[in-house]
């Protein structure tokens, strides 16, 4: 009888598939962009990571002797170079004698925003019922859909589809656009 066993890792086979660098970029590329692109907040950050990783992949290349470990290796140098930018960021900072003045931000009128609060109430109270008292609940008193829908005693969809055409007559209302 004779047992046969498949690997555990599923890398353990890919050895054979990966005889160069350029076919290792090119098969699991993708899966490690989406590694760099976790590590970073920015997409051009992350390419620029891997970009970098991969740089020291090649050149550690022919000392790597398991290649069933190369993304392992990959993965280690995706983090360690983002650690490494991460802890040389500068920060330009410059003493000087007086502090420079700030710029004035425009303030708002209040009675603008006042002449504002009082359209979008209007435009609530033309509201039918129902959505009137499910946009008030979600907006005003900031509950969820799931406690709207236990108070007013209706399914969450319903919730959903009334606070939507709400919402929706709430954009196209004159006076609203007028006021904005």
């Amino acid at each position: 009888m004779t047992a046969t066993t498949t690997p555990v890792c599923t890398s353990a086979s890919n050895a054979a598939v990966y005889p160069s660098f350029s076919t290792y970029v090119r098969v699991r590329g993708q899966a490690l962009q989406r590694t760099a692109r976790s590590l970073t907040s920015n997409p051009c950050d992350a390419e620029d990571l891997l970009q970098t990783a991969l740089t020291k992949t090649y050149l550690a290349w022919d000392r790597i002797e398991d290649h069933r470990a190369l993304d392992g290796y990959v993965r280690r140098a995706l983090v360690n170079t983002r650690t490494s930018q991460w802890r040389k960021r500068r920060v330009d900072e410059f003493p000087c004698e007086e502090l420079p003045e700030r710029e004035a931000a425009p303030t708002a009128d209040p009675a603008e925003a006042q002449a504002l609060r009082d359209a979008m109430w209007r435009a609530v109270h033309r509201l039918p019922a129902r959505q009137r008292a499910m946009v008030v609940l979600r907006y005003y008193e900031d509950m969820t859909e799931v406690q709207t829908a236990e108070l007013l005693g209706v399914s969450v969809g319903t919730v959903k589809s009334a606070v939507s055409r709400a919402l929706g007559k709430l954009c196209e209302d004159p006076e609203l656009a007028e006021a904005a």
